[in-house]
């Protein structure tokens, strides 16, 4: 189950020496100061807290208002807390934050049953890098239930009857964030196998779904920039994950046809300063678009104008490749919270350790 790891073990959270950095810049940047004094008050805020998990994960495929998105949505409050209390233990070595965030892990990890539907899997981000952050520190007992909850996660996305070929949830973005879901999982238990599948169908997937144009198989069939993102938001915190484990570098890896991560990156740029502009959803060939417009949610309606501020989550990602966004993305985002500092940590790490 144990690979060869870099000494720095934790690819999907920040490791030991990325913890100390973080620490050193509360102390003397006073912007970091003062985001860290916001980020303590929730922290001890959830304290007093109960978990809330739910059995079975619900959004995808449902339309805003029902009853099961709402109550899955009020669920996944939870995946935020567990981080925050995870990371502000590492921060203060107090029991108090540990404890906390082992007991919300447990009671997910008790209740909550995978169903291999990777876009409802997404949503466990947070809970994983709060166990990478943690693990060292977890007993015996618990760290093998919640070893178990996220094993059984990644296996049912690998064993899912979307996977299967000839269906479209086996190359469109749902097999983006299934081969994320299964690469954090496997990096988090340092389960190589998880590891070895993620790598080999991302090289697969890179050659299916994104063109040597750097358009998206999501994007022809969405006719929307929302869907392109939504492809790239999670193969980029894969590639991440894998370069922060000195695997190879799948930014700019190129399938035998040419396409590549970065082609598709680029083609996303001019559209952020307004260069280029793209009505959204007007040739869609997906019912559940149209479903949407019908009910009035926000920027789902034929022809609305693609909103440069959605391509934030891939710019601050991308950004750890390629250097020169960073003005794109300092422009973009009027962003001032904590994430930011410990993104910043993760990409000096990258020069670090390179």
């Amino acid at each position: 189950m144990t690979s060869t790891f870099p000494s720095f073990a934790q690819m999907v959270s920040l490791n030991r020496n990325e913890v100390k950095k973080l620490k050193i810049a509360i102390n003397k940047d006073t912007s970091a100061k003062r985001l860290y004094h916001s980020f303590t008050k929730n922290a001890i805020g959830y304290l007093n807290e109960m978990p809330n998990p739910i059995d079975t994960i619900r959004t995808e495929g449902l339309l805003r208002g029902n009853p099961r998105k709402v109550k899955t949505q009020t669920a996944l409050a939870d995946m935020n807390k567990i981080f925050v209390l995870a990371l502000q233990y590492r921060l203060t070595q107090d029991n108090k934050f540990l404890d906390k965030s082992i007991s919300f892990l447990v009671s997910w990890a008790s209740v909550n049953y995978p169903n291999g539907n990777p876009i409802d899997d997404t949503n466990l981000d947070k809970a994983v890098e709060a166990y990478d952050l943690i693990q060292d520190d977890l007993p015996a007992k618990e760290k093998l239930l919640i070893q178990k909850w996220l094993k059984e996660t990644a296996l049912a996305e690998i064993n899912s009857k979307r996977m299967k070929p000839g269906r479209a949830t086996a190359i469109n973005n749902w097999n983006a964030h299934r081969l994320k879901v299964v690469g954090e999982i496997g990096y988090a238990l340092h389960d190589q196998q998880l590891i070895d599948w993620t790598i080999a169908n991302l090289k697969s997937h890179i050659e299916i779904n994104l063109n040597p144009d750097g358009t998206s198989l999501d994007f022809k069939e969405r006719d929307a920039m929302h869907y392109h993102i939504y492809d790239l938001e999670p193969l980029l915190k894969l590639a991440i994950m894998i370069d922060r484990a000195k695997g190879q570098n799948f930014y700019t890896y190129k399938s035998a046809k040419g396409s590549s991560i970065k082609k598709s990156v680029d083609w996303l740029m001019p559209y952020l300063p307004g260069q280029k502009q793209h009505e959204e959803y007007v040739n869609t060939t997906v019912k559940f678009d149209r479903d949407r417009a019908k009910n009035n949610e926000p920027g789902f309606a034929p022809g609305t104008m693609f909103d440069p501020i959605l391509a934030l989550p891939v710019l601050k990602l991308s950004v750890y490749f390629d250097a020169s966004q960073f003005e794109v993305l300092t422009k973009l985002s009027n962003d001032n919270n904590f994430s930011m500092i410990i993104d910043k940590i993760k990409r000096e790490s990258k020069r670090t350790f390179k």
